[in-house]
């Protein structure tokens, strides 16, 4: 499916702010694209931060026993449990990328049943709050991005959209702008109902006691199972997935919008299973692969979600036209872009010329 820039309003919008305010990424869905989308500037508001100990503590003992996770992972395990564990880490991912994000987030594709319930499986793996909650929680990110409103807001700086988000109270606009949100559409799917209503009996046996039960089927240790295939994989999995929310809005080049804090950075991609083209999806959030690229290689989620589709459990995949792309590069990017590049920005030719 194919959208249009909306770009002219956007223009009207910016030429009246300073540059550093000018942006245009404060869309959700593709319905968003052709309206004229108010422009909230980046604001972290000082504060006196309200520490979770609890989470403190949780949070410290659990990365403990994901370093010695790791540690039997590399030395001790057998290569079975290893590769199990990758294959937990691929699962849980998806659960996140393919399902959480890409698909309730953001609608950037429909799911017909058994590809929504595997979906939901695979996010109860990954344990990063029901999906109806991770979704909320994302949406209010793009709404307000990179503002008090925004869970993880960038503009406190890299620990603080690392983790530190998750260990203090929040900020008092989440819940205020929180009822702004639509998730009607979420609520109305039983499977995410369910999901929510019976998570935290579902997500300890998806999360941790299958992954530690089923080694010990080819004799692995309980123990050794325990730390790589529950602990090491979960804290691996979540610090990749929070890279998104601090790296991928901090070190990288921004070819589509230089104006927004998101960037392209290709190694957040490769452990991410391909979200770390996050400059892109900022400005066009629906389009399925986050990305404009339209290979595998740092994209493991698109080549998911296309198998998917071959076989009919996906489908209305929502993206942008090469037209719509180009154009936005030409209007507000950084240069950067490999093919439309310095050269093709509007007054850079004129300048080289000059010179």
């Amino acid at each position: 499916m194919l959208v249009r820039d909306n770009g002219a309003s956007i223009n009207r919008i910016n030429q009246n702010m300073p540059p550093h305010q000018q942006t245009s990424s404060w869309v959700l869905y593709e319905s968003d694209a052709s309206k004229e989308t108010p422009v909230v500037p980046p604001s972290a508001e000082q504060r006196k931060w309200q520490v979770v100990w609890r989470n403190v503590i949780l949070f410290a003992l659990l990365h403990i026993g994901g370093v010695y996770g790791a540690y039997l992972f590399l030395f001790k395990a057998m290569w079975a449990t290893r590769t199990f564990a990758v294959f937990l880490y691929i699962c849980s991912g998806l659960g996140i990328t393919a399902g959480a994000h890409r698909l309730w987030a953001h609608k950037s594709y429909k799911a017909r049943l058994p590809l929504r319930i595997l979906l939901t499986l695979f996010n109860t793996i990954a344990f990063q709050d029901s999906a109806l909650d991770w979704a909320r929680d994302h949406r209010m990110h793009h709404k307000y991005s990179e503002t008090d409103a925004d869970p993880h807001n960038a503009t406190r700086g890299f620990f603080f959209s690392h983790v530190g988000w998750l260990l203090v109270r929040k900020h008092p606009e989440i819940k205020a702008k929180g009822h702004t949100i639509d998730m009607s559409d979420l609520k109305a799917d039983p499977i995410l109902r369910f999901q929510k209503k019976h998570y935290m009996i579902l997500m300890p046996i998806a999360c941790f006691l299958m992954p530690t039960y089923v080694p010990t089927m080819w004799g692995e240790t309980l123990w050794n199972a325990y730390f790589v295939c529950s602990i090491f994989r979960y804290v691996y999995v979540l610090n990749v997935t929070w890279l998104v929310n601090s790296a991928a809005h901090k070190w990288g080049s921004k070819p589509y919008d230089k104006n927004i804090n998101p960037v392209e950075t290709k190694p957040v991609s490769l452990v991410v299973l391909g979200e770390g083209f996050h400059n892109y999806h900022h400005v066009f959030p629906w389009d399925y692969k986050t990305a404009e690229l339209g290979n595998y290689s740092l994209n493991i989620t698109k080549l998911f979600i296309d198998t998917m589709a071959k076989i009919g459990w996906a489908y209305d995949l929502k993206t942008v036209s090469t037209e719509v792309i180009e154009k936005r590069v030409k209007r507000t990017g950084d240069g950067s872009h490999e093919e439309w590049g310095y050269e093709d920005l509007p007054g850079v030719q004129e300048k080289v010329c000059q010179d």
